[in-house]
């Protein structure tokens, strides 16, 4: 494993991902020298430069105020989670280690490893500044001491959003207004599709929704659609209730209707086969006329380009749920940790502690141009969030500081988070729409195999 983990590390370097805040490179980066203390910081590699920017002049600030040493790594997102394996296994680990996947995938097992500090500590001092929300994400169980208690920091939160064409909605001659009615929402853009196609736009589709094993993209958009039908996969203890019949059901019908907008034609047929960027691709090429994103990539890439952002592009709200009710988002709440076996755990404690300050935290956050949003209540006062003149982050900012919003499952039971590596929902629709089985059989597979997950835990 060490030497396997050494190798994905060089080959970081060799393609310029890794970035020294001490401005000296170890020769080994499992072992430091003993002369003195250095902190690792293994962090995900941001969507934008200025993401890592912000992050590392936060890390130069506390270096120059506490004389401490950082050593910073980036890693993609398609490899830091195995290379943290890798180094677990190794006994190497960083001192600090942020991943965007974690929260919803080892993070809650971790914990409940007993492989994850306590930093309760680190949250006590700024506990007031946290909103509800971001708090309990990070109140997970460790079943080795038998205890409930906070085993990552809290840094920032993301949702899911709605993004379309406004110029092609009226090219079609459909109007300002979008509905908010469930089923005439999701009538609209299949009639928009239908009429811009008589027009010559033969490429164009009406939904840009994900339906593939590789993307994680493909289980929160059908968490949010089970969420919009206020159906409950966990009960409240995190129990599961796919054996209650109507549970069962409402899965089956609910799959069937996801599934159809790719079988009549609505969805891009390469929507099978889609990693996480592919949806954000087909919308920007304006293959989509609409399109559902767990983070606010899609309007922040398009910043510099005036006509785009605030003209052609919009972001709306979601549409009543089919109970008539207003829609509740769901969320998940960014967080770095500190592992047990991390070379300086207190000095991790120290630098997180730094991060979390009012100041510093909203610095890291804009730098990532809108992908992610404050958890701390005072953030939202700046500017920056409330500018009602731009039509996306506005929009956003509402979601998060004034509707509803709730966590995803595995909050509530780690078993959720293995639900999710799997990509069971993706699964289950590649089953219906490349297999060629039954909606029904699907969700029978789909259920069997988290039944089989939550065994085990």
């Amino acid at each position: 494993m060490k030497h396997k983990l050494i190798s994905l590390i060089l080959l970081f370097i060799v393609g310029l991902i890794l970035v020294t805040c001490s401005g000296n490179k170890p020769e080994n980066y499992l072992q430091e020298p003993q002369s003195e203390k250095i902190l690792t910081i293994w962090w995900n590699r941001g969507y934008y430069s200025e993401e890592d920017r912000s992050l590392e002049k936060v890390i130069t600030e506390w270096q120059e105020k506490t004389d401490n040493k950082v050593e910073l790594l980036f890693f993609s997102p398609d490899d830091i989670l195995q290379v943290a394996i890798d180094a677990l296994g190794a006994g190497k680990p960083p001192d600090i280690f942020f991943s965007y996947r974690a929260g919803y995938t080892l993070i809650p097992q971790w914990a409940w490893q007993g492989k994850l500090l306590d930093v309760s500590d680190v949250i006590a001092p700024v506990k007031k500044l946290y909103d509800n929300t971001a708090l309990k994400s990070v109140y997970l169980y460790n079943n080795i001491e038998s205890k409930f208690s906070n085993y990552a920091v809290p840094i920032m939160q993301r949702g899911l959003h709605i993004h379309y064409w406004h110029d092609l909605i009226l090219e079609a001659g459909l109007g300002e207004e979008i509905p908010q009615k469930w089923d005439e929402f999701w009538q609209f853009w299949q009639k928009a599709q239908k009429v811009l196609r008589q027009q010559g736009k033969d490429n164009i589709y009406a939904l840009g929704l994900p339906m593939s094993i590789y993307g994680s993209d493909t289980y929160f958009v059908f968490e949010q659609i089970l969420e919009a039908n206020n159906l409950k996969i966990l009960d409240k203890q995190g129990k599961l209730q796919v054996d209650k019949p109507e549970v069962r059901q409402k899965i089956i019908e609910i799959l069937d209707w996801y599934t159809s907008f790719y079988k009549n034609g609505y969805v891009p047929t390469n929507a099978v086969n889609w990693i996480n960027s592919d949806n954000n691709t087909n919308f920007l090429n304006r293959k989509t006329l609409m399109t559902i994103n767990p983070t606010m990539s899609i309007p922040a890439s398009q910043q510099e380009d005036e006509e785009i952002y605030l003209n052609q592009m919009r972001t709306i709200d979601f549409p009543n749920n089919p109970n008539e009710t207003e829609p509740r988002y769901l969320v998940s709440v960014k967080q770095p940790v500190i592992f047990k076996s991390s070379a300086h755990p207190e000095l991790a404690k120290e630098f997180l502690s730094y991060l979390i300050q009012a100041d510093n935290l909203g610095t890291y956050i804009k730098g990532g141009k809108s992908r992610y949003f404050p958890i701390m209540p005072q953030l939202w006062e700046d500017p920056f969030w409330s500018n009602t003149k731009d039509p996306h982050i506005s929009v956003a900012s509402k979601q998060f500081s004034e509707d509803q919003i709730s966590l995803f499952n595995n909050s509530i039971n780690p078993a959720d988070s293995q639900v999710d590596s799997e990509n069971i929902w993706g699964k289950a629709m590649q089953q219906v729409l490349i297999e060629g089985v039954s909606p029904t059989e699907a969700t029978d597979l789909a259920i069997k195999r988290m039944k089989e997950i939550f065994s085990q835990w």
